[in-house]
């Protein structure tokens, strides 16, 4: 896969596509709206009254027509009306009137850029504004528009975008499945465009809220591809692509829903992101793949059929990477990918004396991170296994580097294995009085 989509001429610059959203157009569109009221009142001018009745209950060739004469003068039409209207059913009906100007013809987005030529703040303003308005189709409608503007400009910029990722970030936590699908689909449209990807991911709340979905959310085998989509795009950045294992933890899970992805395109999405961080930053991200037994999945999907070349390709370099990485991986930084992906197990590491004796001082390297991990891994997880492997481990981490029992006291360690054993898991109970031995060999 490719970072090329934009020089593709039949993808859409933006592709929302929403039963909801479709259905409550379809309900605003079937409703009157009171035109030849609004010029008597002297809300609308004669000029205006005669565009909007152009196209008002019109065939959709009809507006084609006069959208490829006027175009220019419906987004000042639009925009007028969208600023100066205080109906609510009003404004949702220009809303869908800027949504049939653009759904057949995209291009078209040029006549509201236009608009900044006399005002800079057009055209964001005004549907910027409408993202606040009480009512849930002229916000879903303003943003579905924001998104291709955002898209299409040659121009990029913040400032357009700040306040859109902001109501994005909130309908992500949305408990409407229909409303963070949208949102999702807006994000996969403007991570697309390179300038705005390290503003998404310098938005931390905005990129909890994406994994959230992934890890929490049981999403479906679509929202699925629609999420590792947007990661896709994001890990075309170096930078992004350098955290984004170490701050997510999120290569294991990729790995995991692709094991049991049916669609193929989901397979195709995760392999494509696996390729972007071993390009970009592979140190970063292939010990974690090694634990996490990528090599091991490439080779079985290798033996595959598959009816893109692309995927084909990706893990026959996906496998050359791993399979190189692996003869130089040491079991120092086996354990450290694996204690980082939280992720604990029996593996050799854990139960070799050698090891220990050889780099249980390596823990203290870096203000004491991975030892910062193994106690928080001990302190929040509820996973036996996870609470049984990080006991034993702070055990052998004392015993061969015994001048940390004082930094473990203080971040509560000691406190932690003490209360473990009484656990009601037997293996838990056990490594814990095995660690609690080997703290009081020497007195605290």
């Amino acid at each position: 896969m490719t970072d090329s989509l934009n020089d593709v001429p039949d993808v859409p610059i933006v592709f929302v596509s929403n039963a909801y959203l479709d259905d409550l157009t379809a309900n605003m569109r079937s409703r009157p709206i009171p035109w030849e009221g609004y010029h008597r009142a002297g809300i609308i001018t004669q000029e205006e009254l005669d565009l909007i009745k152009a196209v008002d209950k019109q065939s959709k060739e009809q507006v084609n027509d006069v959208m490829e004469r006027d175009g220019d003068k419906y987004a000042v039409l639009y925009t007028n009306l969208l600023e100066k209207s205080v109906r609510i059913d009003t404004v949702q009906y220009v809303l869908v009137l800027v949504g049939d100007m653009l759904a057949d013809n995209e291009g078209r987005v040029i006549h509201f850029h236009d608009l900044s030529k006399q005002d800079p703040e057009l055209p964001y303003r005004v549907f910027l504004k409408r993202l606040d308005t009480d009512d849930e189709f002229v916000q879903l409608a303003a943003a579905k528009i924001l998104t291709l503007l955002v898209c299409s400009t040659t121009k990029p910029s913040s400032s357009n975008v700040d306040e859109f990722f902001q109501w994005i970030y909130t309908r992500l936590k949305s408990s409407d499945p229909n409303i963070y699908d949208l949102a999702v689909q807006m994000l996969e449209s403007i991570l697309r465009v390179p300038d705005y990807r390290f503003q998404f991911w310098e938005s931390l709340d905005s990129v909890d809220a994406l994994v959230y979905l992934l890890k929490s959310k049981n999403p479906t085998p679509q929202m699925q591809y629609q999420i590792i989509f947007c990661f896709w795009l994001l890990t075309f950045e170096k930078k992004i692509a350098s955290e984004f294992n170490t701050n997510y933890d999120l290569i294991p899970k990729l790995v995991d829903i692709a094991k049991s992805a049916i669609k193929e395109k989901i397979i195709r999405v995760i392999i494509g992101t696996f390729r972007n961080l071993v390009e970009k930053a592979p140190e970063a991200n292939l010990p974690a793949m090694l634990v996490a037994k990528l090599l091991n999945f490439c080779e079985n999907l290798s033996s595959r059929k598959w009816s893109d070349s692309e995927i084909q390709e990706d893990i026959a370099y996906l496998k050359v990477e791993l399979q190189n990485n692996f003869q130089s991986l040491t079991t120092f930084d086996e354990y450290a990918s694996e204690l980082r992906s939280g992720k604990l197990q029996w593996s050799p590491a854990h139960e070799s004396e050698q090891f220990w004796r050889q780099n249980a001082h390596r823990l203290n390297e870096n203000d004491y991170e991975l030892l910062r991990i193994l106690v928080h891994q001990l302190v929040t997880s509820s996973d036996t296994l996870v609470l049984a492997v990080s006991a034993h481990d702070l055990g052998q981490y004392v015993k061969y580097c015994p001048k940390g029992k004082k930094f473990l006291q203080e971040v509560g360690a000691k406190q932690r294995v003490m209360a473990m054993m009484t656990h009601e898991d037997p293996e838990v109970r056990y490594q814990a009085l095995i660690a609690v031995q080997k703290y009081m060999t020497n007195a605290w």
